[in-house]
Parts: structure tokens; C-alpha cells; sequence
């Protein structure tokens, strides 16, 4: 007799973002922004030297999302990824500064040799991290860094090692901060477990040798999948924005990253999924926020809501309301049983006698007073018997 199987379907975790409510956001936003920038300004002079058309595609839009609880990320310094149907880089004027590990030859010729075409054009410097440490030390260098490339990407190796070597000139803000790439190989596994490294005296090899990198075709492809990505930067707050493009974009384009971003965020970054999701709106730099989503539950936990006219407990949690803390009290045994009482003495009313106090000695001053005159009289005599034998 065979026994039947039931096979249970896997929850629906597609976004409850209405695709229609984006796309309709996405128009109005792009139609404001174009229709601002058409405008002359407050003056009412024109700004001959500024051109509409590259201020528009140079504007950038956001995605802000709001959580119920705060978001606390211990790796807030390394921006997270998220690969997008529409790359945000796709400029053949950007410049990409590769941070590697030790020793940078290998990338060097590995860049210059067997990337591709568009992409070699693109990046601008391959360094390690002992170079980048000896040459720019001083804060003008890193400014001057900063400064000459759009973007930065470090091997996820030495990223750690970056905010003590680069400083405040590319951590103070997060337009610039290097984004971490896989460049290594995987290490072996034998039977789920990592195969540690021979041991051993280290033998000095070529630095034009393979470092134990990737494959070229992989780094080619983690290399462009971090040059297009949305950069999810997290700080400990409620709030959290994201580019997802540019004004100048159609709205179908930005209803398509908008999607993507928000089920990846939602899913890989927010603790407790929807759950503590409270809205999601679409803005620009200086646009009002246009919302795409709004939850109807504003709190995760409704025990914690105190109706109106009552005020919140003082009560500890595990005890009762009226209770007062457990302060000053013997600790209870760990069966829960009381402890046995003290055998009481039996009252009395006498009290008990204070010791008497012991009789001091009396003062023997005038003695003293004697030794000591006594002791002087000696020492004249002394003295006086010593000078008559160094006079004679």
C-alpha cells in the first residue's frame, strides 16, 4: 500500500508593491523634475552657461525606505550591492581605480592584457595596498585620489584595512567609498570544510604570477557587476535611500530597478522582512517624496500600543502589573521553593551589657620629663670632656 505525499507550495514573497502605483510615480517625478529645470529662476535671470539637458540627465533619483525599527549593520562602511536590469555607470568617460591585495603585478598585466576593450578603457589605475599606503599618506594626496576617479573598487580582502588608509577624504560622505569585489579563488573543500593552507616556510614567488585569483571571465563579470550596481549604504536609523538612476531615463527604466531594489533590500538587508517595512517613496534631490507603498500596520508587536488615556506599565517583564521589582530580596532557590525561615530566639526584654571599658594608664609626662633632662646634663658632659682633649 503506498503512502501519499502532500506537497506544500512555497509561500508568495513577491514584493506588495503595486507595479502601476511605481509606474505612475516614476512619470510624475521624471515630468517635474524636466518641467523645473525648463523654469528660469527665482531672479528671473537664465543661467546661459548651464545646459538643460545635461543637468537633467545628471539628476539623480531616489529610493527611500522606511522601517519600523531601526536597521543595525555592523559592516556599514562596505556598501551592498545590488545588481540592476538597467546598470547606473554606462558612461565610456568613467574612471575606475582597482584596489588589490599584494602584489598588484598580476592584476596589472591581467587589466592591461585580457580585459575587454570598453572595460580596460575604463579603469583608470590598478594598486595594491602597500602602494597605496607609501603614496598617498599625506590627506592632499588622498584628496587628489578622490578626485581623479568616479569610481573605487577594493578587493573584499583589504577592504577592512581601507577607512584607517584612506581617512576621512573618502569615508566622510558615501559617494566615493570603495565598493568590495571577489578576487580570490574559493578556497578548497573537502567534505564541507575548507582545506587550510599548506604549512611551512613561504617561498618568495614571481609577483607577475597567478595570486591565487579568479578566473579572468570572473573578475571581468564581479568587476562590471559593481561598476552598474545599486550601492545600499546602511546607518543605524529608520531611514535608508538608494539611487536607482537618473532623471533623464524613462519611467519604464526606473519602474524596473525600482522593483528589483526594493524586493533585494527587503529580502537581504531588512531584519524581519515586510514586516518592518513602513513605506517606500520615490524623490528627487529637490522633489517631494512620492509614495509607492504604505503599510496599514505601523508597529510589529500591537501588545506594545497603550490605548489612549492609559498610561504605559512600569512593570518589569515576567512580573505583575502592580508588583514592585525584586530589589533588596533574598534569591529564591532554584525549585521555586521558599527558603526555611530562621529559628527565632525567644524575646526578652533585657539588652545585652555593654563591655566595660578598660582604665587607661596614667600619664607618666613627668617621668618622661626627667629621662630626658637627665639624658641632656650626660650629653654636655660628654662634649665638654671631648673639647678638653682636642684643646690639650
Amino acid at each position: 500500500m503506498s503512502k501519499s505525499t502532500t506537497v506544500t507550495k512555497a509561500p508568495d514573497v513577491s514584493a506588495p508593491v503595486d507595479p502601476e502605483q511605481t509606474l505612475k510615480a516614476c512619470k510624475a517625478l521624471v515630468a517635474h523634475i524636466k518641467k523645473a529645470a525648463a523654469q528660469p529662476r527665482d531672479d528671473g535671470k537664465k543661467n546661459l552657461l548651464a545646459d538643460e539637458e545635461s543637468a537633467i540627465a545628471e539628476t539623480p533619483v531616489w529610493l527611500t525606505l522606511t522601517t519600523k525599527r531601526h536597521i543595525h549593520e555592523s559592516h556599514r562602511l562596505q556598501p551592498g550591492k545590488i545588481v540592476l536590469p538597467n546598470p547606473l555607470n554606462t558612461s565610456e568617460e568613467l574612471s575606475v581605480c582597482l584596489i588589490t591585495a599584494d602584489p598588484q603585478r598580476w592584476y596589472k598585466n591581467a587589466v592591461a592584457d585580457k580585459f575587454p576593450e570598453d572595460l580596460r578603457a575604463k579603469i583608470g589605475r590598478v594598486i595594491d595596498i602597500s602602494h597605496l599606503k607609501a603614496k598617498f599618506k599625506a590627506y592632499e594626496a588622498q584628496r587628489k585620489l578622490f578626485s581623479e576617479h568616479d569610481v573605487f573598487l577594493a578587493d573584499d580582502r583589504i577592504i577592512n584595512r581601507l577607512p584607517k588608509t584612506l581617512g576621512k577624504s573618502f569615508y566622510k560622505t558615501t559617494t566615493k567609498r570603495p565598493i568590495p569585489v571577489v578576487l580570490m579563488a574559493p578556497r578548497q573543500k573537502v567534505d564541507g570544510k575548507r582545506v587550510p593552507a599548506p604549512k611551512g616556510k613561504k617561498q618568495k614567488r614571481d609577483p607577475a604570477e597567478n595570486v591565487n585569483a579568479r578566473p579572468i571571465a570572473e573578475i571581468v563579470a564581479e568587476v562590471q557587476k559593481a561598476i552598474g550596481a545599486a550601492l545600499v549604504h546602511l546607518s543605524p536609523s529608520t531611514n535608508t535611500a538608494v539611487k536607482i538612476g537618473y532623471a533623464s531615463w524613462g519611467p519604464e527604466k526606473l519602474a524596473a530597478n525600482i522593483d528589483t531594489v526594493v524586493r533585494e533590500m527587503v529580502e537581504r538587508f531588512v531584519p524581519q522582512k515586510w514586516q518592518n517595512v513602513r513605506n517606500i517613496y520615490v524623490k528627487g534631490p529637490e522633489t517631494a517624496a512620492l509614495p509607492i507603498y504604505q503599510t496599514d500596520e505601523l508597529w510589529l508587536d500591537e501588545s506594545k500600543v497603550v490605548p489612549d488615556g492609559q498610561q504605559p506599565s512600569s512593570a518589569l517583564p515576567g512580573k505583575n502589573r502592580g508588583e514592585k521589582p525584586n530589589i533588596g530580596k533574598k534569591r529564591k532557590s532554584l525549585d521555586g521553593e521558599p527558603e526555611p525561615a530562621a529559628a527565632q530566639e525567644p524575646a526578652t526584654d533585657e539588652r545585652p551589657k555593654k563591655k566595660p571599658k578598660k582604665d587607661l594608664p596614667e600619664s607618666n609626662d613627668d617621668k618622661l620629663d626627667k629621662e630626658i633632662a637627665e639624658r641632656k646634663a650626660k650629653l654636655k658632659k660628654q662634649k665638654a670632656a671631648a673639647k678638653q682633649k682636642v684643646d690639650v
